[in-house]
């Protein structure tokens, strides 16, 4: 059996040991019993779990601030707005953005994608310019690719992946082409658990003058995240992801890059001034936020990343490290489990299959034993394809999951094969 390499834990995260079981005091959801088990909650990756702070924040809004936004001169306007646009400096310092202005607050990554490919990506591809992605990416960083190439007689171009998982990055080099007019990769698969060389990739495609989008829908939660160390120009994350609410997330672009694009949705608060003649659009952020915005997300999910801020994303980093080193050499004891994606540096992710089990029935039976992961394609069918499975099952970790929680899933997996032999 093929058993996956973890890289070494960050060497900032310091020695204080990670008070897993403070942490977890922190999740309310967490102290429930599935089918009278206690449950153990193994599916982060798809949406994390809520802690008491952002339940807190969001509840405070409606209960003592709500009011609509950059629209009132009015007490209780005001106070809406600053604690908005307070979410927006906590998300520009949570990415090390250079600049507020540069944070623009939508429903989450695969709007966000959708936001590049049909201003950025309408205004430079032409017939026969090329889209770069890579074999690992999820559909939303697929799709709407794939329907700006349709609309634009544009090429989608595709850098394969090796049999651990990783991207092939001499293929990635040798598709960058004078055609090439955008790179979008993401910062870490969530179907595998790969993290990319993100850093890398952008130098490779810079050098030929093409920018760099970021899908950081599953960096954002487990890794610390500096915008300018790595070098891209967009990068795009969810809330939910991040231990916040549904239905927000953010776009961080280049300033010069957001300028120069044009609105994506029209209506109230993206403009200056509007006449039946001509509309004057707003600067920037505002001209990508058309409407109401997502009041109480938008604050709560300033709110989540403070949280994280607080814990330090360097610790969660090693101590998520070290979990996942333990849920590897945990899982690999079943018989009959072969691992799907063993890159050398994985974050959080671990995908396996069952030799005579379907990956549902895994997740039926685990179920009945308290133990929640997801089964299934995870939104990344060509990373199923390239394995040659239909469907994997999927355990991901997170900042309040513990060793007890991987041994329970762990034994939870024997008694699928018992049913199963």
């Amino acid at each position: 059996m093929s058993t996956p390499k973890v890289a070494p834990a960050p060497a900032s995260a310091p020695d204080a040991p990670f008070d897993v079981e403070r942490i977890r005091a922190d999740f309310p959801i967490l102290r429930q019993q599935v089918h009278g088990k206690p449950l153990v909650y193994l599916d982060s990756a798809n949406t994390a779990q809520k802690p008491q702070a952002v339940i807190d924040a969001e509840s405070r809004v409606y209960r003592e601030i709500y009011a609509n936004v950059h629209r009132g001169v009015y007490d209780l306007s005001m106070k809406a707005e600053k604690a908005f646009e307070g979410a927006r400096h906590t998300v520009q310092r949570f990415l090390n953005a250079p600049e507020a202005r540069e944070i623009v607050f939508l429903r989450g990554t695969t709007e966000a994608i959708n936001l590049v490919a049909h201003t950025f990506g309408r205004q430079r591809v032409k017939p026969g310019d090329e889209i770069l992605i890579s074999g690992l990416e999820h559909h939303s960083n697929i799709v709407p690719w794939q329907l700006l190439c349709e609309q634009t007689g544009g090429v989608l171009k595709v850098a394969p992946i090796t049999d651990e998982g990783e991207i092939r990055l001499d293929e990635l080099e040798r598709l960058l082409s004078p055609r090439t007019r955008l790179v979008s990769v993401g910062h870490v698969s969530n179907a595998l658990g790969t993290v990319n060389p993100v850093r890398r990739i952008v130098e490779m495609a810079h050098a030929q003058g093409v920018p760099v989008l970021v899908d950081g829908a599953q960096g954002v939660p487990h890794l610390p995240v500096d915008v300018q160390a790595l070098g891209c120009d967009f990068y795009a994350f969810s809330g939910h992801k991040a231990f916040g609410p549904s239905g927000i997330g953010a776009l961080w672009g280049r300033a010069s890059l957001l300028e120069a694009m044009p609105p994506f949705h029209g209506g109230g608060d993206m403009i200056l001034s509007v006449t039946f003649e001509k509309t004057t659009y707003n600067v920037i952020p505002y001209k990508f936020e058309a409407g109401t915005p997502n009041i109480a997300g938008t604050i709560a999910l300033g709110a989540a990343l403070e949280y994280l801020a607080g814990i330090g994303m360097d610790r969660i980093a090693a101590y998520e490290h070290e979990l996942l080193a333990y849920a590897h050499d945990a899982l690999r004891e079943v018989p009959g489990l072969r691992f799907i994606g063993t890159a050398r540096e994985k974050a959080g992710v671990v995908s396996f299959v069952l030799e005579g089990v379907h990956p549902h029935d895994m997740g039926t039976v685990l179920d009945y034993e308290g133990v929640a992961i997801r089964t299934g394609h995870h939104c990344a069918q060509p990373v199923m394809e390239r394995f040659r499975v239909p469907a994997t099952a999927r355990a991901s970790l997170a900042l309040y999951n513990t060793r007890g929680e991987v041994d329970a899933l762990v034994a939870g997996l024997h008694k699928v094969r018992e049913m199963f032999a």
